[in-house]
């Protein structure tokens, strides 16, 4: 896993050094820079890929822009004098990468351009790249990621590599979770719009058959959707569609325990949105071939406040679990997903985005057992004490 991040002059983020867990979970305003932070770790997952454009960036799902709206524009001499942006991570076993990347605000290229590199495990040097050597290369190409193919598998900077390579930013919609649209941006298991989460569940069903503890977590997901008794993938020649609905190989079948027989089978077209929700992150967290690095911007919504709490638990839960090498950055608006998080789990961290006077993003992360010492009272919670500015990224209105 990554355990730290680091972020200068890229939109809102000035300066940025973030200690990361497991799961790490980012509360703040709208407009604090939390999405900024998640496509920041997209361009340095581009980077890793070895080109940074719009293509390889709208691949991991970060908004596409010009060098003027990437660049920090705060009146600061200091930012405006230095052209390049940077970008770097760590892990825990001391690999390391780091970029600076411009690109002319007046007069722009597709890609960017890698002005230095540097990817080391611990005072190994495995790839660099300065300000002096920059015109010895393509500077559009980046070198690290053509030397990684020179290395063992093993080497912890191909792994370092391999994991923000795999990163990508989702971020689910209706119309996609209920196949009605294409995902233009299709991934195994699951789109980042939420595109192919029949077969996802197909294959988690497939699974949970060689895997009891699998099966258990299935049947907590099932739990979740408290008013259906089961879900499935079935063909969509199978099932009541209406002849408007677009039709796909797979759709997703909910059995309602509440509706009489022969009348209690639903489609992904008919359900809840917050049902294929659920099922959306269940698939991200328990499929095998869900990425080991990513992302989910607002990763509550479409769920009610008990529900959201109930997730957040399962997140937790599951990764723990299951895939203790799956990393997470999530975002979130909902209070009550804050009351999901395991307060004696160090790999949890919950951090608080804010701007400061000048506009600058800055991340804070807030100790979850210190917090609960500092609460008011006994029944005070987390979200109550969030909704009353005690842990601070609150909008100032």
């Amino acid at each position: 896993m990554l355990s730290q991040i680091r972020v200068q002059r890229f939109k809102s983020l000035v300066s940025l050094n973030l200690e990361l867990g497991r799961i790490n979970l980012f509360i703040g305003a709208n407009g604090s820079g939390k999405s900024n932070l998640l496509e920041a770790v997209g361009v340095l997952s581009a980077a890793a890929f070895g080109r940074v454009d719009d293509e390889t960036l709208l691949r991991r799902g970060v908004r596409p822009g010009v060098p003027r709206l990437y660049k920090t524009a705060f009146p600061l001499k200091t930012q405006e004098n230095v052209p390049h942006i940077l970008f770097g991570a760590k892990t825990s076993d001391g690999a390391s990468f780091e970029v600076t990347l411009w690109n002319p605000l007046q007069n722009p290229s597709p890609a960017w351009r890698f002005k230095t590199e540097n990817l080391r495990v611990g005072p190994r040097v495995v790839v660099t790249r300065t300000t002096t050597s920059a015109g010895k290369h393509n500077q559009e190409q980046g070198i690290a990621a053509l030397k990684t193919v020179e290395l063992p598998p093993d080497d912890p900077a191909v792994v370092l590599m391999e994991i923000l390579r795999s990163y990508s930013i989702y971020c689910p919609n209706t119309p996609s979770l209920r196949s009605l649209v294409q995902d233009v941006q299709a991934r195994e298991p699951v789109g980042l719009a939420g595109g192919r989460l029949p077969e996802a569940v197909e294959e988690l069903l497939e699974g949970a058959g060689k895997n009891k503890e699998l099966q258990r977590m299935l049947e907590q997901v099932r739990d979740l959707v408290d008013w259906a008794s089961d879900f499935a993938a079935a063909p969509s020649t199978r099932v009541p569609l209406s002849p408007s609905a677009a039709r796909s190989r797979l759709v997703i079948e909910f059995t309602d325990r509440f509706m009489r027989k022969r009348g209690n089978r639903l489609t992904g077209y008919d359900a809840s949105e917050g049902a294929l929700y659920i099922l959306f992150c269940a698939a991200l967290a328990l499929h095998a071939r869900a990425p080991r690095f990513l992302a989910i911007d607002n990763v509550d919504q479409a769920l009610n406040p008990r529900l959201a709490t109930r997730l957040m638990e399962r997140l937790c839960e599951w990764t723990a679990k299951l895939n203790k090498d799956r990393q997470w950055l999530l975002t979130a608006h909902n209070p009550a997903v804050l009351d999901g998080l395991p307060f004696d789990d160090p790999a949890v961290r919950l951090f608080a985005v804010d701007r400061d006077s000048n506009g600058h993003t800055e991340v804070r992360r807030i100790d979850l057992a210190e917090a609960l010492r500092a609460r008011p009272g006994d029944d005070w919670t987390l979200s109550r004490m969030w909704m009353n500015g005690l842990l601070g990224a609150v909008p100032n209105v």
